[in-house]
């Protein structure tokens, strides 16, 4: 009985910590670091380089358009920006589309090898100091080049991550709903990882690096941009979000298509540490390496485990010790389970309350992630992957 209470105590605090208690840890201790710290000084004007926009796409003709008049409202010397695309494998209009612009210089090979093959062929033949990688489907605010290049003016910043910022309806559906809530607290929590030290990783919406610190990327890689970033930061080097700088993009089209794309990201994420275990080294990266595990490993290894074995084991404890902090929680469980069930059966439906999709996207997250464990065993080890559909671009 002992022994079992201790473990339920400790999945509980585990999982506690993981998607609440690091939040406000980090919270408080970027308060302290703030008390003890100078305010930033402001960043003295100095000569803008030429910078590479690199954007990969495959089988993008429905937004290449979009894409290339969002572009060309980026503020920053047109002389100095070089608009590039890699177009590795499409068999649609892209490159036909693509051709119509003469000052955009198109990178393409007609074999699908996946993104990280992509962006391995096509950074060496890039002449710029700094590359800003994007996704052809996000739309970026018109400073968002201008801002990021600004940040590079610290020597220690190899990295930028920009924001992710889903589009905002009066009414949504549970994927887009859900996911647009779930990206406004994760920036959040970015943004106050980068103020303690580092971010932990970008997202391949937009982010950028300073080209000499490029490493290729193994061709199985799933989440190149994470994996790009954080070797960076394995070189001693910090990850500068930017909240200021952002992608916007569509929701999912449905659930499904959000599951596709969860799936890949769990299965990415486990990967990727695997992949970075020279980072999980606490003697050489300490401070990191508490935001890495917090922020990162916890979310992508043990906890969604702990968090649908709490059920079970409070069921367990209360039958064995009818306590009132035993029934209180055995109850707020089974509330929290009904809400993501009754979330499920209105994942397709546009409500303006869209609050109610919390619990069903929290748990449908999770058990994703369990998921992303079997297709990383199952499927071949390269780094494609099928699309997720999203509504219509902007």
């Amino acid at each position: 009985m002992k022994t079992l209470a201790i473990i339920f105590w400790v999945f509980l605090f585990i999982v506690f910590y993981t998607y609440i208690g690091y939040g406000i840890l980090l919270y408080l201790l970027v308060k302290v670091k703030t008390i003890f710290t100078k305010k930033d000084e402001v960043i003295n004007e100095f000569e803008l380089p030429e910078v590479t926009l690199l954007i990969a796409a495959y089988n993008e003709e429905d937004v290449i358009r979009f894409k290339m008049a969002n572009c060309r409202t980026l503020k920053y010397p047109q002389d100095k920006l070089k608009i590039t695309w890699v177009t590795d494998g499409s068999t649609d209009k892209t490159n036909e589309l693509l051709a119509e612009y003469k000052d955009v210089k198109v990178f393409f090979d007609p074999r699908r090898l996946g993104k990280s093959a992509a962006i391995n062929r096509s950074v060496p033949l890039i002449d710029t100091p700094l590359i800003i990688f994007t996704d052809a489907n996000t739309m970026l605010n018109d400073e968002a080049i201008l801002i990021i290049v600004k940040a590079f003016n610290d020597p220690m910043v190899g990295c930028v991550a920009g924001e992710k910022r889903i589009v905002s309806k009066s009414k949504d559906n549970a994927s887009s709903g859900g996911e647009g809530i779930y990206w406004k607290y994760e920036s959040a929590l970015k943004a106050l990882d980068s103020r303690l030290y580092s971010a932990t990783g970008a997202a391949g919406e937009l982010f950028a690096i300073r080209k000499d610190l490029f490493e290729p990327i193994e061709k199985e890689i799933l989440l190149d941009d994470f994996v790009m970033s954080m070797r960076i930061a394995a070189k001693g080097y910090k990850i500068k979000y930017c909240k200021d700088a952002f992608a916007v993009e569509s929701g999912s089209l449905n659930i499904s298509e959000e599951k596709k794309r969860k799936i890949r990201i769990a299965a990415g994420g486990i990967q990727s540490i695997i992949k970075l275990a020279p980072v999980l080294n606490a003697r050489r990266y300490p401070l990191f390496f508490f935001q890495y595990i917090s922020h990162r490993v916890l979310r992508w290894t043990i906890t969604p485990v702990l968090l649908f074995l709490l059920l079970p084991l409070n069921i367990a404890l209360y039958v064995s010790y009818p306590s009132i902090i035993y029934s209180t929680l055995l109850i707020l469980q089974i509330l929290f389970y009904l809400l993501g069930f009754i979330g499920k059966l209105t994942e397709n439906k546009d409500t303006p309350v869209k609050i109610i999709f919390i619990p069903y996207y929290f748990l449908f997250m999770n058990i994703n992630v369990i998921y992303g464990f079997i297709y990383l065993l199952k499927k071949r080890k390269d780094g494609t992957w099928e699309k997720s559909k999203r509504k219509a671009v902007l």
